[in-house]
Parts: C-alpha cells; structure tokens; sequence
C-alpha cells in the first residue's frame, strides 16, 4: 500500500476541480487491479466529493447552493474569518472511497471527483491511497 500526494491549486475563493483523472493516474501507476482507492484532503477549509461531471452547470448550482446554506458573512467569531469555509468542508467531507475494478475507478457514467476549495486561492494537498484486494479477503 503506497500512499500517493498530489498538488491542487485554486484560483478562485471558492471552486470546484475535478480531479478525476489525477486520482485515475495514481490507481494506473500503482498497478492494483482490483481493491479501493481513498482519497483524502488534508486541510480544514477543503473538501472532495464525487458528482456529476458532464454538465458544468451542475458544480456552478452546487456552489451557489452551499453559499446559500452557509453565507460567507453571517456574525461568526472565529477569528481568521473562514469559518464558513471550515463549515463547509464538514458538511462535504474530506475523503472519498471508490471502488478500484480492472485497474479503473469504478465511477458511474456522470461521476467525477471534485476537490472543492472553499478558501482559496491557494496551493493544496491531495493524498490517494490504494488497498489492493488480498487473495481470500472478500471486498464487498
């Protein structure tokens, strides 16, 4: 089990990056054909989540919504001033699990994986590890 670090960089306060490909890469170059790939973030102000990729239109609807749920000002206290960011990034999450199947991401036919920066612009971390299935361990 390899753990593998890649580089996000935002350029906006708030964006989402689909980051697919990277985590796809990163399952090749390992070699595993069949197990579970996590992807993890490191940071408090960042998330990942898996949504729609073919309509972009969908990530612009995702953000405009979360920014409804938690404003960017609404008399927080924390002194930094993100704490909507901190907010967010809860709600979403900061690792995902796919399923590896043939040495591929098994996504749906619409599903990508997003980085979501809620703090930005800035220079982030994305961590993948890659558990290969055990001959006799049963994945389900």
């Amino acid at each position: 089990m390899k753990t593998i670090k890649f580089e996000v960089r935002t350029s906006k306060h708030t964006q989402m990056l689909d980051i697919t490909r990277e985590v796809q890469r990163a399952v090749t170059e390992s070699g595993v054909r069949d197990g579970i790939c996590t992807v993890f973030i490191p940071h408090t102000t960042a998330a990942v989540t898996i949504n729609e990729n073919a309509d972009p239109d969908v990530v612009r609807d995702f953000t405009m919504e979360l920014g409804k749920i938690v404003p960017w000002e609404d008399g927080y206290h924390h002194m930094e001033g993100n704490s909507a960011a901190h907010l967010k990034s809860s709600m979403i999450g900061f690792s995902e699990q796919i399923i590896i199947e043939d040495g591929r991401l098994l996504l749906g036919t619409w599903q990508g994986i997003y980085f979501c920066e809620f703090d930005g612009p800035r220079s982030r971390k994305c961590f993948v590890k890659i558990m290969e299935g055990q001959d006799g361990v049963r994945l389900l």
